[in-house]
């Protein structure tokens, strides 16, 4: 059997793995038992009824989180002309056209999030097996196909958060930091798995969301009372 670090049993230490915890209280614990050297992110994870396999149970979306991130986010965009200058003036850290995709095929990717004007599509397309698999290409169903650039870059220095319901039918996502106060996290995390619950998909069927943890990068996970999460 492997050995568990002492670090991680005292991060453990009063955690009962079957109580489902209310929000504030798991939010707590966590900046508790945080002693890490870092400011340790704070994720959601939410165990959905859906079956991603088919393409009417896909659960996707972006929203964005009231407090932020906590994270810096670098972001490129594929535009020209006086788009390309809406994009600078906004705060885009890297800003093209054909270049731009020169740069990207050679696998020199120093972004996080990529946003594109509707007319670059065509040019972006061609990035579809570099950026696919990374969670990076543009799409209008997230708000990152727009000719509102300003606004799309604005929103993702902001605290614009993408999610997508993997295999297991999981959605998960980074939603503040370990330094953040407990309110401003429980903001966040509401907002968040708000914005998953309104992306419920036609082909849902029964109970859709079925559980919710909430962990930090190097902290325990916690089960989260749901009834706890709606309320107001």
């Amino acid at each position: 059997m492997a050995k568990i670090a002492k670090r991680v049993a005292k991060s453990r230490e009063g955690i009962d793995p079957n109580k489902a915890y209310a929000l504030s209280e798991a939010i707590k614990l966590l900046k508790d038992r945080s002693t890490v050297k870092f400011d340790e992110t704070v994720e959601v994870a939410m165990n959905l009824g859906v079956d991603p396999r088919h393409a009417d149970q896909m659960v996707r979306g972006v929203v964005n989180l009231p407090n932020g991130t906590g994270r810096t986010v670098r972001v490129a965009v594929f535009a020209r002309n006086e788009k390309a200058d809406e994009a600078r003036a906004a705060g885009a850290d890297i800003v093209g056209a054909e270049d731009l995709v020169e740069i990207v095929q050679k696998g020199e990717i120093n972004f996080d999030r990529c946003i594109a004007t509707p007319d670059m599509m065509p040019l972006v397309g061609r990035l579809g097996k570099v950026l696919g698999p990374r969670g990076m290409m543009p799409n209008p169903k997230v708000g990152t196909v727009t000719a509102d650039i300003a606004g799309a870059v604005k929103a993702s220095k902001g605290g614009a958060v993408e999610f997508r319901v993997e295999k297991a039918g999981i959605v998960h996502g980074g939603v503040g930091k370990v330094s953040f106060d407990v309110k401003a996290l429980e903001e966040n995390i509401r907002a968040f798995t708000d914005a998953v619950n309104k992306a419920k998909p036609t082909g849902a069927k029964g109970v859709y969301l079925k559980k919710v943890s909430v962990t930090s990068t190097m902290g325990p996970g916690l089960k989260v009372d749901l009834s706890t999460i709606s309320a107001a």
